[in-house]
């Protein structure tokens, strides 16, 4: 019994490199960017967030509260003798405390806007003000008087005052819980990272880093052995345990300002002078985005989403399947604005999606196209809905495949497929190569070329045409030889149409005109080879050089 004939299987090319990564995918959804203006001409200085539905961005001389959920400016504190430094929310969003150039701190009742706490302790401004991850009481200062102090909100003295910075201290953080709740890491002018732990009873770092640029920001990472500090146009990755640094992150052309996680601590976003934010991954510290803005930055966070307060178990999953707790990508800059980008999860992407997909039928004019797909995916569903119900009640339910009730679901041949199969090559290849057809599609057309290749038939089906024959398939060759999927069937089909019809192209403008296209391209594109072997040559120069 003779074997069945099938069609020719769907080629499937090489594919390329990805036009965009997993990563480039994910930070782009990232969209709906909000520009808010700072009321006075201050730059943004500072953004903060704790784990309910509020972030803080200081400017100026206030600090204005605005809502995760709807973006929308909630409350603002003025209550600044100067220009306010660092507002910093605790987790719980109940109680803020900021510094400014005159020395004091206050601590804020968020609700009611009122003074809770205020300390005159520093003689110079206070850059930097921060609540304890895991002590609701326990607070940091670091100013310009050289010093870090960390607080206790009921008392009116600072606990423990850290004097071993020789320049302004502009930065420090509370490690995470893991390593110790009270230990601080603290960025200075005087180009160096230091270490302070409260349980050793000395104003002494326990740990010192020496950099060779002023420490605009610190980072602990959530591990709590390992630390970035931004020095410069470069972030230092420092490990606490082996106390030595392990990279130097140096993708920025100026200084880095300001830091912050992002992703469960899987990423780390960056801010520059240069106003590029960059997201690099915490492996390898390799760059997986970065995104360009028209003014330097100041400061960068990543504000997670306001029910992820309770744990991962309530966090959105991105694209790969994992837990994401990203919500909101705030960016202040030197101009006063602060820019926020709202990644769209579940159904609100869903609708941005369609939104999108309108706007781009509409200024395309094909509106009534895409309502008529809406039309027709609606009806199949409803038919596929009506179809379940019929098999209800029944012991044994067989499914519907879409295949014809006779001897099997064989693919119906195409009108090309069957020429071929009938050895008539010429009309399968005028079938493939006419691009007014409404099943067009090149890789039938190289399908078919390597089956007439391996027949030996590929002249056969290019001998005994007139001019109009020959046209589509030289306009065909013309527009993939430069591909390097299709140059070797191009190039055997080009051969055959020069040796059959070319001393014919005297008598035929048309014909004169195609063979002409035909021998630029090919010039054009062995011009661009002789270019790419030259520089080819030189980086190999180089590197050997370098080596």
């Amino acid at each position: 019994m003779a074997a069945q004939v099938g069609p020719l299987p769907q080629l499937k090319l090489a594919t390329g490199p990805a036009p965009m990564t997993a990563e480039q995918r994910y930070w782009r959804t990232f969209k709906n960017q909000l520009l808010m203006p700072s009321p006075t001409s201050y730059p943004v200085t500072h953004i903060s967030c704790g784990s309910g539905d509020t972030f803080a961005v200081t400017t100026g001389t206030r600090v204005q509260i605005y809502s995760t959920r709807t973006r929308k400016l909630l409350k603002t504190i003025t209550r600044f003798g100067d220009v306010a430094r660092s507002g910093d929310i605790r987790r719980d969003g109940k109680v803020l405390v900021a510094g400014d150039d005159t020395g004091k701190m206050q601590v804020f009742d968020v609700n009611s806007r009122a003074i809770l706490r205020t300390w005159a302790q520093h003689k110079q401004p206070v850059w930097t003000t921060k609540f304890s991850p895991t002590d609701p009481t326990a607070l940091l200062s670091a100013s310009d008087d050289k010093t870090v102090r960390l607080w206790d909100l009921p008392s009116s003295d600072p606990v423990t005052t850290f004097a071993g910075h020789a320049d302004y201290v502009r930065c420090a953080s509370f490690l995470p819980a893991a390593i110790g709740s009270r230990m601080i890491v603290s960025g200075s002018y005087d180009a160096t990272v230091k270490l302070w732990d409260p349980r050793t009873g000395s104003s002494a770092a326990v740990m010192t880093f020496k950099h060779a640029a002023p420490i605009e920001d610190v980072l602990p990472l959530p591990s709590g052995t390992t630390v970035l500090a931004a020095a410069d146009h470069c972030v230092s990755v420092l490990d606490l345990v082996a106390a030595r640094p392990l990279h130097m992150i140096n993708n920025h052309q100026k200084t880095v300002t300001s830091l912050s996680l992002a992703s469960n601590g899987r990423r780390v976003v960056t801010g520059g002078l240069e106003g590029h934010v960059k997201v690099f991954e915490t492996t390898g510290w390799n760059v997986v985005n970065s995104v360009k803005y028209p003014s330097p930055i100041l400061a960068v966070k990543v504000i997670p989403s306001a029910n992820s307060g309770g744990g991962a178990e309530s966090a959105a999953r991105d694209d790969d399947g994992e837990l994401s707790l990203d919500r909101h990508l705030a960016v202040g800059m030197q101009s006063g604005v602060l820019s926020l980008r709202t990644r769209l999860t579940g159904p609100e992407a869903h609708r941005e999606k369609e939104r999108e997909r309108e706007m781009a039928a509409l200024v395309a004019g094909s509106y009534d196209g895409l309502e008529a797909k809406k039309a027709k995916r609606k009806r199949r569903a409803a038919a596929q809905h009506r179809l379940d119900l019929v098999g209800e009640g029944a012991d044994v339910v067989i499914a519907h495949e879409g295949g014809r009730t006779g001897g099997g679901s064989r693919k119906k041949e195409r009108p090309w497929q069957a020429d071929l199969r009938h050895a008539r090559y010429g009309a399968a290849l005028d079938q493939v190569v006419d691009r007014a057809a409404k099943d067009y599609a090149p890789l039938n057309a190289l399908g078919l070329l390597l089956a007439l290749r391996h027949r030996g038939a590929v002249r056969d089906a290019l001998e005994h045409r007139d001019e109009q024959t020959v046209l589509p398939v030289l306009k065909w060759v013309c527009a993939y030889v430069c591909d390097p999927r299709y140059v070797s069937v191009c190039v055997e089909v080009g051969l055959h149409l020069l040796d059959l019809y070319a001393e014919y192209a005297d008598a035929s403008a048309e014909l004169a005109d195609g063979f002409k296209t035909l021998h630029r391209r090919v010039r054009t594109e062995v011009d661009r080879a002789q270019v790419a072997s030259q520089t080819g040559g030189m980086l190999d120069s180089l590197i050997l050089g370098c080596v």
